[in-house]
């Protein structure tokens, strides 16, 4: 029952964050409420922990029976007898065992899920800031690694302290009855493999921190070229060689800490073989001179050898069971760090619900930067330490007003950088003002629930996201239970049926990462189907036909045509001529509306739209020409 050589190894591979950390109270209290309902289990854990513990002397004690009261009297009746009993016992032991094991697995497993789904739902209601600096797949370890380091605490760390505990008691105790001349001698060697033990692990925690860095950076750097985006940058630049001298230099070096890290690893198993063998020579030379002296039995000193074995990897587990837990707590910290960081958009108590149809849309005297790194961000989730992280982006808008009627298209127009997306990014609450207020249908949006002001919003972006699944799957995404009828309706309004029925799969063909294994035109034209059948009131469109050939864009055209019929719409317009029937057009330039009217209106003016309009009509000319 022994951890002593897992707890020594888990010692070995712990940051050294968890050598030099302290136990907080706030961290334990935390800890604890995790544990609560799972209490009952944990007690009955405990209690097979404890009784496998304190049991693990019966066997040696047995054996001493078998050869002092039956091979040395010649009786074959005790020995079949205790032999049977042995049997038995390890029968017993082997079901305790089980019994322990699927106590531990309900425990460990329950606690993931708890740590998990608890920092997925709080991940989900950061605001898009928090994504826009966060790496991935730092956060992803958080909801694995460190989950699952922390449901260690309450299965191999909560019962090997208590199992090693009672072992090194019960067996102490056992031994020192026994013979205690030979137990004091035995334990003098106990300090040797403290010591050695240290002195090894103390070396090893740096390095086994910086090959944990080399694998996380070989990890990243095969996130970021393995996906698709990645994979085609690097064809389309053609730095493959480059990519394997960066790649192997980085994997050199975990090679070599791997090396390093192996070798010290044989150094530590090796002197904790050699002092369990020293032990034992211990046992049987002095044992076995006092056996010689008639003062141990024969019995007493096998007894001996079997319960040495059983004191000292207890002994050596407890010796490292202060890192143990602090390793848990590490990531338990870990955890929580992601848990305490607050959304910058959060939903009222008492917010209310978003009245069905609500469409009309109004900026009133609004102004917004964006929120510095240490407002929205960890510094443990971003890949590269940053120096801005109080620094203030200064402003972005600055006191714009506006209003949408129902039924109205307000188009954003104004050179890149004006600010445009972060207008449309406020409609819907993925950010909140700095000054002013947004209303939907006349409702400050931070007053409203945010699963009814999702539900009332709709957008199309240039890049529409897919996920890794089927067609039918990503647009259901938008009204869960849509039946196949309402979504070939959307199709056919979205411009695409004809595509999709012409897949050999249908509605079942899978899109592939980033719906990557469809045409842009493709994917825009199957978010709007999404947009048409999620049927919001208010509808988003960033630049929904930009980067598109002139074909598709006529078909997302056609198909954005039908989407806002009857609806309010917010635009932001790539191409000029897609807005000149679009009731207001706003121009912005630095955060800024520096016009605002009707195409014609703007036009005559001949102010910065008339400048813009002027230069994309002649580029547009050129371009036809060629």
């Amino acid at each position: 029952m022994s951890s002593g050589g897992g707890a020594s190894f888990r010692y070995l591979r712990s940051d050294r964050s968890a050598v030099e950390s302290k136990i907080e109270r706030q961290t334990l209290r935390r800890v604890v409420s995790f544990a609560r309902p799972h209490r009952r289990l944990i007690a009955v854990f405990l209690l097979f922990t404890v009784l496998e513990a304190a049991l693990v002397v019966v066997p040696p004690l047995l054996i001493q029976r078998v050869i002092d009261d039956g091979v040395l009297d010649g009786d074959v009746s005790v020995v079949v007898l205790l032999a049977s009993g042995i049997a038995l016992f390890a029968v017993l032991t082997a079901a305790m065992s089980v019994v322990s094991g699927y106590l531990s697995s309900r425990i460990g497993e329950g606690l993931i899920y708890d740590l998990r789904t608890r920092v997925f739902a709080h991940v989900q209601r950061q605001s898009l800031a928090f994504f826009t600096r966060t790496q991935t797949g730092a956060l992803v370890s958080r909801l694995n690694n460190d989950v699952i380091g922390a449901q260690r605490a309450f299965t191999s760390t909560l019962s090997g302290t208590v199992s090693n505990t009672v072992s090194v008691v019960v067996v102490g105790v056992t031994m020192l009855a026994l013979s205690w001349q030979v137990t004091l001698l035995c334990l003098a060697l106990f300090p040797v493999l403290l010591l050695t033990s240290r002195w090894v692990s103390g070396r090893l925690a740096g390095m086994s921190r910086d090959q944990m860095d080399g694998n996380a950076d070989l990890g990243n750097a095969m996130t970021e070229r393995f996906s698709v985006g990645g994979a085609m940058l690097l064809k389309l630049f053609g730095r493959r060689s480059e990519e394997d001298v960066l790649f192997a230099a980085k994997a050199d070096r975990v090679r070599d800490l791997g090396v390093r890290i192996s070798l010290l690893t044989r150094l530590f198993f090796a002197a904790m073989t050699l002092v369990p063998s020293l032990a034992t020579a211990l046992v049987y030379g002095v044992g076995g001179y006092l056996a010689i002296q008639q003062q141990l039995s024969p019995g007493t000193l096998i007894a001996l050898g079997a319960l040495l074995l059983r004191l000292l990897g207890p002994m050596q587990g407890l010796a490292n069971v202060r890192i143990d837990v602090m390793t848990a707590l590490v990531s338990f910290d870990r955890v929580f760090e992601v848990l305490d960081l607050p959304s910058l958009v959060e939903e009222k108590a008492d917010a209310g619900v978003l009245p069905p149809g609500s469409s009309s849309l109004e900026l009133d005297h609004v102004s917004f930067r964006y929120p510095r790194a240490d407002e929205v961000s960890l510094a443990s989730l971003e890949s590269v330490a940053r120096k801005e992280g109080r620094e203030d982006s200064g402003p972005v808008l600055q006191d714009l007003s506006f209003k949408a009627e129902p039924g109205q298209m307000v188009a954003l127009v104004g050179p890149s950088g004006a600010g445009k997306t972060t207008v449309t990014n406020l409609v819907a609450r993925l950010y909140d003002p700095r000054e002013g207020v947004v209303r939907v249908g006349g409702h400050d949006v931070r007053d409203v629930t945010l699963e009814s002001l999702e539900a009332a919003v709709g957008y199309v972006t240039q890049d529409a996201h897919m996920f890794h699944d089927t067609i039918r799957a990503n647009l259901a995404y938008a009204r869960p239970g849509a039946s196949d009828d309402e979504i070939w309706e959307a199709l056919r309004a979205a411009q695409v049926e004809p595509m999709i029925r012409s897949l050999p799969d249908g509605l079942d063909t899978v899109v592939g990462d980033r719906g990557y294994r469809l045409s842009g035109g493709e994917r825009q034209r199957l978010a709007i189907a999404r947009l048409l059948l999620k049927a919001p009131a208010l509808v988003v469109l960033d630049e929904a036909t930009a980067h598109l050939d002139s074909e598709s864009e006529a078909a997302v055209q056609r198909a954005l045509d039908a989407a806002l019929e009857g609806r309010t719409s917010l635009v932001i317009a790539h191409r000029l001529s897609t807005v000149r029937n679009a009731d207001l057009i706003l121009v912005l330039e630095q955060g800024r509306i520096v016009e605002r009217g009707t195409h014609a209106e703007l036009l005559a003016r001949g102010g910065l739209y008339a400048d813009l309009y002027r230069t994309q009509f002649a580029t547009d000319e050129v371009v036809s020409a060629r």
